[in-house]
Protein backbone atom coordinates (compact mmCIF):
# COMPACT_ATOMS: atom_id res chain seq x y z
CA UNK A 1 0.00 0.00 0.00
CA UNK A 2 1.36 3.41 -0.96
CA UNK A 3 2.40 5.68 1.91
CA UNK A 4 3.42 9.29 2.24
CA UNK A 5 7.00 9.20 3.58
CA UNK A 6 8.77 12.31 4.85
CA UNK A 7 12.58 12.28 4.89
CA UNK A 8 14.11 14.71 7.37
CA UNK A 9 17.46 15.44 5.76
CA UNK A 10 18.43 15.66 2.09
CA UNK A 11 22.03 14.50 2.03
CA UNK A 12 23.14 11.44 0.12
CA UNK A 13 21.54 9.09 2.67
CA UNK A 14 18.18 10.86 2.71
CA UNK A 15 18.05 11.20 -1.08
CA UNK A 16 19.03 7.54 -1.59
CA UNK A 17 16.27 6.39 0.74
CA UNK A 18 13.75 8.74 -0.82
CA UNK A 19 14.62 7.59 -4.36
CA UNK A 20 14.20 3.95 -3.32
CA UNK A 21 10.85 4.61 -1.63
CA UNK A 22 9.66 6.55 -4.67
CA UNK A 23 10.70 3.63 -6.89
CA UNK A 24 8.56 1.38 -4.69
CA UNK A 25 5.53 3.56 -5.33
CA UNK A 26 5.46 5.70 -2.19
CA UNK A 27 4.90 9.45 -2.21
CA UNK A 28 8.00 11.09 -0.75
CA UNK A 29 8.81 14.51 0.63
CA UNK A 30 12.39 15.47 1.47
CA UNK A 31 12.98 18.31 3.95
CA UNK A 32 16.45 19.86 3.92
CA UNK A 33 17.44 22.98 5.83
CA UNK A 34 20.25 24.03 3.52
CA UNK A 35 19.40 25.66 0.19
CA UNK A 36 22.88 25.47 -1.30
CA UNK A 37 24.68 22.35 -0.13
CA UNK A 38 24.01 18.96 1.39
CA UNK A 39 26.23 18.75 4.43
CA UNK A 40 29.10 16.34 4.00
CA UNK A 41 27.67 14.82 0.80
CA UNK A 42 28.70 17.28 -1.88
CA UNK A 43 32.41 17.87 -1.27
CA UNK A 44 33.51 14.42 -0.15
CA UNK A 45 36.06 12.15 -1.78
CA UNK A 46 33.50 10.24 -3.82
CA UNK A 47 34.91 6.83 -2.95
CA UNK A 48 33.08 3.50 -2.79
CA UNK A 49 35.27 1.42 -0.53
CA UNK A 50 34.74 -2.28 0.28
CA UNK A 51 38.33 -2.04 1.58
CA UNK A 52 37.08 0.10 4.49
CA UNK A 53 35.80 -2.67 6.73
CA UNK A 54 37.36 -1.21 9.88
CA UNK A 55 35.09 1.24 11.78
CA UNK A 56 36.37 4.56 13.11
CA UNK A 57 36.28 3.12 16.64
CA UNK A 58 39.33 0.88 16.22
CA UNK A 59 42.43 0.05 18.29
CA UNK A 60 44.95 2.87 18.26
CA UNK A 61 42.54 5.68 17.39
CA UNK A 62 42.40 7.02 20.95
CA UNK A 63 46.20 7.04 21.13
CA UNK A 64 46.36 8.87 17.79
CA UNK A 65 43.87 11.45 19.01
CA UNK A 66 46.01 12.11 22.09
CA UNK A 67 49.23 12.17 20.07
CA UNK A 68 47.91 14.71 17.56
CA UNK A 69 45.83 16.79 19.99
CA UNK A 70 48.26 19.72 19.99
CA UNK A 71 49.14 19.63 16.29
CA UNK A 72 46.98 22.17 14.38
CA UNK A 73 47.73 20.39 11.09
CA UNK A 74 47.09 16.82 12.23
CA UNK A 75 44.71 14.64 10.16
CA UNK A 76 42.82 13.34 13.22
CA UNK A 77 41.84 15.66 16.03
CA UNK A 78 39.44 15.38 18.96
CA UNK A 79 38.63 18.75 20.48
CA UNK A 80 38.39 18.24 24.27
CA UNK A 81 35.64 20.19 25.99
CA UNK A 82 33.55 20.13 29.15
CA UNK A 83 30.34 19.13 27.43
CA UNK A 84 28.28 16.21 28.84
CA UNK A 85 27.34 14.89 25.38
CA UNK A 86 30.94 14.95 24.21
CA UNK A 87 32.27 13.34 27.42
CA UNK A 88 29.69 10.55 27.14
CA UNK A 89 30.52 10.03 23.46
CA UNK A 90 34.29 9.99 24.11
CA UNK A 91 33.91 7.52 26.97
CA UNK A 92 31.87 5.15 24.79
CA UNK A 93 34.35 5.55 21.92
CA UNK A 94 37.26 4.66 24.23
CA UNK A 95 35.45 1.61 25.62
CA UNK A 96 34.49 0.14 22.26
CA UNK A 97 37.69 0.82 20.26
CA UNK A 98 38.97 -2.74 20.41
CA UNK A 99 40.05 -5.60 18.20
CA UNK A 100 36.93 -7.54 19.20
CA UNK A 101 34.74 -4.65 18.01
CA UNK A 102 36.49 -4.57 14.64
CA UNK A 103 36.04 -8.34 14.27
CA UNK A 104 32.31 -8.01 14.97
CA UNK A 105 31.79 -5.15 12.55
CA UNK A 106 34.10 -6.06 9.67
CA UNK A 107 31.94 -8.73 7.95
CA UNK A 108 28.85 -6.51 8.03
CA UNK A 109 30.71 -3.43 6.74
CA UNK A 110 32.23 -5.55 3.97
CA UNK A 111 28.82 -6.85 2.90
CA UNK A 112 27.21 -3.41 3.01
CA UNK A 113 29.99 -1.80 0.96
CA UNK A 114 29.91 -4.61 -1.62
CA UNK A 115 26.13 -4.34 -1.93
CA UNK A 116 26.44 -0.60 -2.52
CA UNK A 117 29.17 -1.14 -5.09
CA UNK A 118 26.94 -3.60 -6.95
CA UNK A 119 24.09 -1.08 -6.87
CA UNK A 120 26.33 1.69 -8.24
CA UNK A 121 27.58 -0.61 -11.00
CA UNK A 122 24.02 -1.55 -11.95
CA UNK A 123 22.89 2.08 -11.98
CA UNK A 124 25.88 3.16 -14.09
CA UNK A 125 24.73 0.89 -16.92
CA UNK A 126 21.87 3.31 -17.61
CA UNK A 127 22.99 6.59 -15.99
CA UNK A 128 26.21 8.57 -16.05
CA UNK A 129 27.58 9.89 -12.75
CA UNK A 130 31.32 9.43 -13.25
CA UNK A 131 31.70 5.92 -11.84
CA UNK A 132 35.27 4.63 -12.36
CA UNK A 133 36.04 1.01 -11.42
CA UNK A 134 39.84 0.92 -11.36
CA UNK A 135 40.38 0.31 -7.67
CA UNK A 136 42.05 2.27 -4.89
CA UNK A 137 45.67 2.62 -3.82
CA UNK A 138 46.68 2.89 -0.17
CA UNK A 139 49.91 4.80 -0.80
CA UNK A 140 52.61 4.45 1.86
CA UNK A 141 55.64 6.70 2.28
CA UNK A 142 57.54 4.40 4.64
CA UNK A 143 58.29 0.66 4.63
CA UNK A 144 56.93 0.52 8.20
CA UNK A 145 53.53 1.83 7.14
CA UNK A 146 53.54 -0.46 4.12
CA UNK A 147 54.05 -3.38 6.49
CA UNK A 148 51.08 -2.26 8.59
CA UNK A 149 48.89 -1.91 5.51
CA UNK A 150 50.05 -5.32 4.30
CA UNK A 151 48.68 -6.77 7.55
CA UNK A 152 45.33 -5.05 6.89
CA UNK A 153 45.41 -6.44 3.35
CA UNK A 154 45.90 -9.94 4.77
CA UNK A 155 42.81 -9.44 6.95
CA UNK A 156 40.94 -8.17 3.88
CA UNK A 157 41.79 -11.36 1.98
CA UNK A 158 40.48 -13.40 4.92
CA UNK A 159 37.20 -11.56 4.34
CA UNK A 160 37.38 -12.36 0.60
CA UNK A 161 38.26 -8.78 -0.31
CA UNK A 162 40.88 -8.80 -3.04
CA UNK A 163 44.05 -6.90 -2.08
CA UNK A 164 47.56 -6.82 -3.53
CA UNK A 165 50.70 -5.41 -1.90
CA UNK A 166 52.85 -3.51 -4.42
CA UNK A 167 56.36 -2.09 -4.29
CA UNK A 168 57.18 1.37 -5.66
CA UNK A 169 57.99 0.08 -9.14
CA UNK A 170 54.71 -1.83 -9.35
CA UNK A 171 52.78 1.22 -8.16
CA UNK A 172 54.36 3.37 -10.89
CA UNK A 173 53.51 0.76 -13.52
CA UNK A 174 49.88 0.63 -12.37
CA UNK A 175 49.41 4.38 -12.78
CA UNK A 176 52.18 5.82 -15.01
CA UNK A 177 50.33 9.12 -15.52
CA UNK A 178 51.48 10.53 -12.18
CA UNK A 179 54.81 10.79 -10.36
CA UNK A 180 54.69 9.29 -6.87
CA UNK A 181 57.29 9.25 -4.10
CA UNK A 182 56.22 6.20 -2.08
CA UNK A 183 57.65 3.00 -0.65
CA UNK A 184 54.72 1.03 -2.03
CA UNK A 185 50.99 0.60 -1.79
CA UNK A 186 48.13 -1.81 -1.30
CA UNK A 187 45.83 -2.03 -4.30
CA UNK A 188 42.14 -2.82 -3.70
CA UNK A 189 40.85 -3.50 -7.23
CA UNK A 190 37.15 -3.62 -6.28
CA UNK A 191 37.04 -0.13 -4.80
CA UNK A 192 35.86 2.63 -7.13
CA UNK A 193 34.98 6.31 -7.21
CA UNK A 194 32.39 8.66 -8.66
CA UNK A 195 31.40 12.33 -8.81
CA UNK A 196 29.15 13.06 -5.81
CA UNK A 197 27.38 16.09 -7.30
CA UNK A 198 26.34 14.09 -10.36
CA UNK A 199 25.03 11.23 -8.26
CA UNK A 200 23.05 13.60 -6.03
CA UNK A 201 21.59 15.34 -9.09
CA UNK A 202 20.52 11.94 -10.45
CA UNK A 203 18.75 11.08 -7.19
CA UNK A 204 16.95 14.43 -7.22
CA UNK A 205 15.84 13.82 -10.79
CA UNK A 206 14.53 10.34 -9.93
CA UNK A 207 12.57 11.68 -6.95
CA UNK A 208 11.00 14.53 -8.94
CA UNK A 209 10.18 12.25 -11.89
CA UNK A 210 8.31 9.96 -9.51
CA UNK A 211 6.28 12.89 -8.20
CA UNK A 212 8.31 13.45 -5.02
CA UNK A 213 8.85 16.83 -3.40
CA UNK A 214 12.19 18.36 -2.40
CA UNK A 215 11.83 21.16 0.15
CA UNK A 216 15.24 22.84 0.35
CA UNK A 217 15.74 25.76 2.70
CA UNK A 218 13.10 24.39 5.08
CA UNK A 219 14.02 24.10 8.76
CA UNK A 220 12.58 21.42 11.05
CA UNK A 221 11.73 23.06 14.40
CA UNK A 222 9.68 20.36 16.10
CA UNK A 223 7.31 17.43 15.85
CA UNK A 224 3.66 16.63 16.42
CA UNK A 225 3.60 13.37 18.35
CA UNK A 226 0.95 11.52 20.32
CA UNK A 227 1.01 8.16 22.11
CA UNK A 228 4.22 6.99 20.43
CA UNK A 229 3.01 7.97 16.97
CA UNK A 230 4.52 10.78 14.91
CA UNK A 231 1.80 12.77 13.18
CA UNK A 232 3.71 15.57 11.50
CA UNK A 233 6.99 17.42 11.20
CA UNK A 234 6.80 21.04 12.27
CA UNK A 235 8.88 23.32 10.03
CA UNK A 236 9.43 27.06 9.81
CA UNK A 237 6.97 26.98 6.90
CA UNK A 238 4.23 24.96 8.57
CA UNK A 239 3.38 21.38 9.53
CA UNK A 240 3.96 18.48 7.14
CA UNK A 241 1.90 15.39 8.05
CA UNK A 242 2.76 11.92 6.73
CA UNK A 243 2.27 8.21 7.30
CA UNK A 244 5.94 7.39 7.88
CA UNK A 245 9.06 9.41 8.69
CA UNK A 246 12.78 8.87 8.15
CA UNK A 247 15.34 10.81 10.18
CA UNK A 248 18.42 11.23 7.99
CA UNK A 249 19.77 14.62 9.05
CA UNK A 250 23.43 13.73 9.52
CA UNK A 251 25.05 15.48 12.48
CA UNK A 252 21.78 17.24 13.31
CA UNK A 253 19.95 13.93 13.77
CA UNK A 254 20.92 13.54 17.43
CA UNK A 255 19.42 16.88 18.44
CA UNK A 256 16.20 16.19 16.55
CA UNK A 257 16.01 12.68 18.02
CA UNK A 258 16.07 14.14 21.53
CA UNK A 259 12.79 15.91 20.79
CA UNK A 260 11.32 12.46 20.15
CA UNK A 261 12.70 10.88 23.32
CA UNK A 262 15.53 9.01 21.60
CA UNK A 263 19.12 9.19 22.81
CA UNK A 264 21.45 8.74 19.87
CA UNK A 265 25.03 9.83 20.72
CA UNK A 266 26.64 11.73 17.86
CA UNK A 267 29.58 14.04 17.30
CA UNK A 268 30.45 16.14 14.28
CA UNK A 269 33.55 15.07 12.38
CA UNK A 270 34.62 17.93 10.13
CA UNK A 271 36.35 17.10 6.88
CA UNK A 272 37.92 19.39 4.27
CA UNK A 273 38.51 19.15 0.55
CA UNK A 274 40.21 21.15 -2.18
CA UNK A 275 39.33 20.55 -5.82
CA UNK A 276 41.95 21.46 -8.45
CA UNK A 277 40.42 22.28 -11.83
CA UNK A 278 43.61 22.06 -13.89
CA UNK A 279 45.97 19.64 -12.09
CA UNK A 280 49.59 19.42 -13.16
CA UNK A 281 49.16 15.63 -13.27
CA UNK A 282 46.01 13.50 -13.23
CA UNK A 283 46.07 10.10 -11.48
CA UNK A 284 43.91 7.41 -13.04
CA UNK A 285 43.17 5.70 -9.73
CA UNK A 286 41.83 7.17 -6.53
CA UNK A 287 44.16 6.83 -3.56
CA UNK A 288 44.59 7.41 0.13
CA UNK A 289 47.85 8.89 1.37
CA UNK A 290 48.08 6.55 4.33
CA UNK A 291 50.29 8.39 6.79
CA UNK A 292 48.59 11.72 6.05
CA UNK A 293 45.07 10.27 5.83
CA UNK A 294 44.35 12.30 2.73
CA UNK A 295 42.06 11.03 -0.03
CA UNK A 296 42.89 11.86 -3.65
CA UNK A 297 40.17 11.39 -6.27
CA UNK A 298 40.15 12.19 -10.01
CA UNK A 299 36.69 13.56 -10.88
CA UNK A 300 36.32 14.18 -14.57
CA UNK A 301 38.85 16.90 -15.42
CA UNK A 302 39.35 17.88 -11.77
CA UNK A 303 41.34 16.38 -8.92
CA UNK A 304 40.04 16.44 -5.36
CA UNK A 305 42.18 16.27 -2.22
CA UNK A 306 40.18 15.61 0.92
CA UNK A 307 40.81 14.62 4.47
CA UNK A 308 41.00 15.20 8.22
CA UNK A 309 38.65 13.95 10.91
CA UNK A 310 38.13 16.80 13.32
CA UNK A 311 35.75 15.83 16.13
CA UNK A 312 34.37 19.19 17.13
CA UNK A 313 31.31 21.29 18.01
CA UNK A 314 28.58 21.82 15.45
CA UNK A 315 29.19 25.56 15.40
CA UNK A 316 32.99 25.50 15.68
CA UNK A 317 34.80 27.60 13.04
CA UNK A 318 36.77 25.92 10.27
CA UNK A 319 40.53 25.55 10.79
CA UNK A 320 42.56 26.65 7.71
CA UNK A 321 45.73 25.14 9.21
CA UNK A 322 44.28 21.66 8.71
CA UNK A 323 43.85 22.37 5.01
CA UNK A 324 47.46 23.51 4.82
CA UNK A 325 48.60 20.34 6.55
CA UNK A 326 46.63 18.25 4.09
CA UNK A 327 48.08 20.05 1.05
CA UNK A 328 51.62 19.98 2.41
CA UNK A 329 51.37 16.22 2.91
CA UNK A 330 49.97 15.70 -0.58
CA UNK A 331 53.02 17.34 -2.13
CA UNK A 332 55.33 14.82 -0.45
CA UNK A 333 53.49 11.91 -2.14
CA UNK A 334 53.05 13.69 -5.49
CA UNK A 335 56.23 15.78 -5.87
CA UNK A 336 55.12 17.39 -9.16
CA UNK A 337 52.55 19.34 -7.18
CA UNK A 338 53.63 22.60 -5.57
CA UNK A 339 51.82 24.88 -3.16
CA UNK A 340 51.16 27.40 -5.94
CA UNK A 341 49.02 24.81 -7.73
CA UNK A 342 46.44 25.22 -4.94
CA UNK A 343 46.48 29.02 -4.82
CA UNK A 344 43.13 30.75 -5.14
CA UNK A 345 41.09 27.60 -4.50
CA UNK A 346 38.47 27.97 -1.79
CA UNK A 347 38.48 24.91 0.50
CA UNK A 348 35.20 23.11 1.13
CA UNK A 349 34.33 21.69 4.53
CA UNK A 350 31.46 19.61 5.85
CA UNK A 351 30.41 17.78 9.00
CA UNK A 352 30.21 14.00 9.14
CA UNK A 353 27.88 12.31 11.67
CA UNK A 354 30.01 10.08 13.93
CA UNK A 355 28.54 7.55 16.36
CA UNK A 356 30.68 6.35 19.31
CA UNK A 357 31.19 2.88 17.81
CA UNK A 358 31.76 4.06 14.24
CA UNK A 359 28.67 2.25 12.95
CA UNK A 360 25.59 3.87 11.39
CA UNK A 361 22.21 4.12 13.07
CA UNK A 362 19.82 2.26 10.78
CA UNK A 363 16.41 0.77 11.49
CA UNK A 364 13.18 1.25 13.37
CA UNK A 365 13.10 2.79 16.83
CA UNK A 366 10.85 2.33 19.83
CA UNK A 367 10.67 6.12 20.20
CA UNK A 368 7.90 6.27 17.56
CA UNK A 369 6.13 3.43 15.82
CA UNK A 370 6.29 5.13 12.41
CA UNK A 371 9.83 6.53 12.56
CA UNK A 372 12.88 5.05 10.86
CA UNK A 373 16.47 6.20 11.48
CA UNK A 374 19.19 6.34 8.80
CA UNK A 375 22.19 8.38 9.88
CA UNK A 376 25.61 8.25 11.55
CA UNK A 377 27.58 6.93 8.56
CA UNK A 378 30.66 9.08 9.34
CA UNK A 379 33.08 8.91 6.38
CA UNK A 380 31.15 6.06 4.73
CA UNK A 381 28.00 7.95 3.75
CA UNK A 382 28.45 7.95 -0.02
CA UNK A 383 29.92 4.46 -0.05
CA UNK A 384 26.95 3.04 1.89
CA UNK A 385 24.20 5.24 0.45
CA UNK A 386 22.62 2.82 -2.09
CA UNK A 387 22.43 -0.12 0.31
CA UNK A 388 21.09 2.14 3.04
CA UNK A 389 18.39 3.30 0.64
CA UNK A 390 17.53 -0.32 -0.18
CA UNK A 391 17.22 -1.21 3.51
CA UNK A 392 15.03 1.84 4.15
CA UNK A 393 12.77 0.68 1.32
CA UNK A 394 12.59 -2.85 2.69
CA UNK A 395 11.71 -1.64 6.18
CA UNK A 396 9.15 0.78 4.78
CA UNK A 397 7.37 -2.13 3.07
CA UNK A 398 7.68 -4.36 6.16
CA UNK A 399 10.06 -6.72 4.39
CA UNK A 400 12.82 -8.58 6.18
CA UNK A 401 16.05 -6.62 5.59
CA UNK A 402 18.72 -8.25 3.47
CA UNK A 403 21.22 -7.78 6.32
CA UNK A 404 21.18 -8.38 10.07
CA UNK A 405 20.87 -4.88 11.50
CA UNK A 406 21.64 -5.76 15.14
CA UNK A 407 24.90 -3.79 15.19
CA UNK A 408 23.14 -0.78 13.66
CA UNK A 409 20.03 -0.50 15.85
CA UNK A 410 19.16 3.14 16.58
CA UNK A 411 18.10 2.22 20.14
CA UNK A 412 21.45 0.63 21.09
CA UNK A 413 22.31 3.58 23.36
CA UNK A 414 18.74 4.33 24.43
Amino acid sequence: MSKHVVFIGGGVIGLSGAAECARRGHRVTVIEGSPAQRGASLGNAGMVVPSHFIPLAAPGMVALGLKWMWNPESPFFIQPRLDPDFISWAWRFWRVASKAHVQRCAPLLRDLHLASRAAYAHLSASHEFGLVKKGLLMLCKSPHTLGEEAAVAARARELDIEAEVLNAVQVAALDPTVTMDVAGAVHYPHDCHLQPERYLALLEQQIRTAGGELLYGTQVIGFSKRSGHLNAVVTDKGEIPADQFVLSSGVWSAGLAQHLGLRMPMQAGRGYSVTVTDPVQMPQLCSILTEARVAVTPMGNTLRFGGTMEITRLNAPAQPRRVEGMLRAAQTYFPQFERRHFDGIKPWHGLRPCSPDGMPYLGRTQACNNLLIATGHAMMGLSLAPVTGQIVGQLMDNEKPTFDLTLLLPDRYA
